[in-house]
C-alpha cells in the first residue's frame, strides 16, 4: 500500500512537472530583421582585425594583404548597404544635428603643441602621441 502511494506521487509529480499548458509558455522575442547582418558586420571587422595584426608581425605578404583587405572591403559594403537598405530612413534632423558639432572646430588647433604634428581638422587628442591637443 505505502509501495502503491509512492509510485502514484511520484507518477504526479513527473506529469505535473512535464505538464506545460500553451498559454504558460512565454513569446518568443522578436528577431530583428538586420541581426544576421549586424553579426556577418561584426564578424568581418573582426576579421579585418586580425588580417592587420597578422600583416603588423609579418605573417602576410603586402600582396596578399592588399587583396585579402579588399575582398573583406567589398564584402562589408555590401552588408552595410542590406542593412541600409532593411532599416527605415534617419530623419534629416538627426543628420543635420550630428553635422553641427563638427563645424564648431577650430581652425586655428591643427598642431599638436606637444610633437608638432598637424592635421586636417581639429581633434581633441594628438593622433601621433595621443596627447590632449590644447583647447
Amino acid at each position: 500500500m505505502v509501495f502503491m502511494f509512492a509510485v502514484l506521487l511520484a507518477l504526479g509529480s513527473i506529469v505535473f512537472i512535464l505538464l506545460v499548458r500553451a498559454k504558460d509558455v512565454p513569446e518568443a522575442p522578436a528577431i530583428s530583421p538586420t541581426a544576421h547582418l549586424e553579426e556577418r558586420k561584426s564578424q568581418i571587422y573582426e576579421n579585418l582585425r586580425d588580417l592587420q595584426f597578422e600583416f603588423r608581425v609579418g605573417k602576410l605578404s603586402d600582396a596578399d594583404y592588399q587583396k585579402t583587405k579588399l575582398d573583406l572591403q567589398r564584402e562589408l559594403a555590401k552588408v552595410l548597404a542590406e542593412i541600409d537598405a532593411v532599416k527605415p530612413q534617419a530623419p534629416v534632423k538627426q543628420a543635420a544635428a550630428v553635422a553641427a558639432p563638427a563645424s564648431k572646430a577650430k581652425p586655428g588647433s591643427t598642431k599638436c603643441p606637444h610633437c608638432g604634428a598637424t592635421f586636417a581638422q581639429a581633434l581633441k587628442f594628438c593622433g601621433e602621441c595621443g596627447k590632449a591637443m590644447a583647447s
